[in-house]
This record gives C-alpha cells, structure tokens and sequence, in this order.
C-alpha cells in the first residue's frame, strides 16, 4: 500500500518548521511513502523547496499560481498524489515516526477507508498552566474526552487525517467553501463537512488510531488568552454552521458538552477542594469561560444561520 503525504506551506517564515515537518514525513518507518508539497502561491518559497527536495524521485512540488487557501491546495495535493491513500500534515506539524506505519496497519486490520491518528501538543513557549486539557482542541491538539481508545469517530484533526485516495476523488475532496475567514467571521470545520459527506454516502467513519501520533507545534501566541477566547468564540459559531450545512453533524459536541458539564467541571470542583492550587483554580476558571465564549459564538452562529 502506497501511501502519499499531502504537506501544504505558503510563508516563507514558516520554512524552517516546514522542512521539519517534510523531513519527519520522508523519515517515516514505512518504505513507501510519498510527499506531495504544495506552495500556496508564493514563487520564492516554490524555488526554496524545490532547491531542497525538488531532487527525490519520492517528493512532488507544486506551486500554485495564487494564494487558494489550504482546503483547496490540499485538492490539489490529492490529485497530484498517486498512492493508495493519501494523508494530510500541516507545515506546523511533526509526525512520529511510525505514523504511517499504523495508519496503514489500521487500513489492513480494519477494512477502513479513513484512518486518522492522535495530536500531541509540542509547546513552543512551554504549556500554559491555564489552559485545561479539555479545551486542547482550540490549539489543535487531540483534548481529553475525544475518544476512550481505538475506534471509529466522524473525523479526526486535519493535520492527522488520510482517506483512501479513490474515496477521497469520489467525494469531491474538501468543500473549500467551509473553512477561513469570511470578512470578519472565520469558519471552521473542513474535515467535518467532508467526513459527513464519507458518513452519507460511504456509511463509514474515520478509524481513530491512537498511536499514529503527529505533534503539533504550539506557538506562544496561540496560548494567549486572547487569543484563545477569540479561537472559542469562532469554533463556537462554526459548531452552529456545521449544524446548518451539514445535518446531524453535532453529535460528537453534544457529547463532549455533556462530559463537560457532567463530569470534568465537577471533578475539577472536588480536585480543588481536596487539594486547592492557583493552577487548578485557573484551570477551572478558564474552562468556564472558553465554554461561555463557545457558547455565545454559538448563540451569534444562531443568529447568523438560523
């Protein structure tokens, strides 16, 4: 099973954490593995890559002729691939060594046409004693309460996701209208959309391995609290979106908000009352207030979309 890698870059100030990221792809476990670069309309970054990996019969380098955005370029990235299944990275992301590895051997052991893995947080600046683990997926990193082990969900994170590449044609590829800013409003919610698409018209889920880990880089800026409430309030609103272009696809949240409400808060109550820290008690603080700014991104996305 030939397995191609779509890694997609568009700043020049990112090219160190790209070739990082592509150098953990070309040094993976399994033999036969390709990358598949696409620059996202940015010339000079195009000849920067290709003076560095233009020269490997397993790497392919596209540049496209504007800036598209990442949903698109990771179509382009798809068409251009010839493996059997074709997997996602993002530029700021380093994938364990093994990751292809277990994603094909989740494709072998379970008759699977999507496999995606876990996220671990690489904290750039160091791990913000603030931020509680439930709301990790704010910085892209696989939160507590995701997934108890192995099995199917209806998608894993982007930069953590593959597809057999003839179920990926089949559906269209991403619907690049889903995710970024529009104006002042930046909807998320790519693998989502397209992951309902596979559940529709497949029947199937996205098998959850995971010990097919990529790390995501959290850069300082993502840790500040601003920051984070602005990312809260905007994944709040796409939750609403979703809900609206896509039926049905709220489940996994509906889940996870009863968790919240029902055991972690709870639990984190009587964690600090039996052992009472500043940084449990802004863990917990913190925690309600990214659910309140989830919620009233969501309350906005109501009445946005209906």
């Amino acid at each position: 099973m030939r397995v191609s890698v779509v890694l997609c870059t568009y700043a020049e100030s990112m090219f160190e954490e790209f070739r990082e990221a592509a150098d953990s792809v070309l040094d993976q476990s399994y033999g036969d593995v390709q990358l598949v670069v696409v620059v996202d309309g940015n010339d000079d970054l195009y000849d920067r890559v290709v003076e560095e990996y233009g020269g490997r019969s397993d790497v392919v380098v596209h540049c496209n002729d504007r800036n598209v955005g990442l949903l698109e370029s990771r179509n382009t990235g798809a068409d251009l691939a010839d493996g059997d299944v074709v997997a996602f990275i993002d530029d700021d992301a380093v994938a364990d060594e093994r990751w292809v590895e277990e994603l094909v051997e989740s494709y072998e052991a379970q008759d699977a046409v999507a496999v995606g893995g876990k996220m671990t947080p690489e904290w750039v600046a160091g791990r913000p004693d603030f931020l509680p683990e439930e709301f990790f997926w704010l910085v892209g990193v696989t939160h507590r309460g995701f997934a108890d082990g192995p099995g199917y969900v209806r998608n894993t994170f982007g930069s953590n996701i593959s597809f057999e590449r003839e179920v990926f044609l089949d559906l269209g590829g991403f619907d690049t209208e889903v995710g970024g800013r529009k104006g002042d409003k930046n909807l998320q919610g790519g693998e989502t959309e397209l992951c309902a698409r596979l559940r529709d018209e497949y029947d199937e889920g996205v098998w959850y391995n995971p010990d097919a880990t990529v790390a995501h880089k959290v850069f300082e800026y993502r840790t500040d609290p601003g920051w984070l409430l602005d990312r809260a309030f905007w994944q709040g609103y796409s939750k609403r979106a979703m809900q609206q272009l896509v039926p049905d696809s709220g489940g996994e949240e509906g889940e996870f908000l009863g968790d919240l409400l029902g055991e972690y808060v709870p639990g984190r109550l009587r964690g600090l009352f039996r052992d009472p820290s500043s940084a449990k008690a802004r863990q917990l603080a913190m925690l309600l207030v990214l659910t309140g700014a989830v919620g009233c991104g969501y309350v906005y996305g109501i009445a946005e979309w209906g």
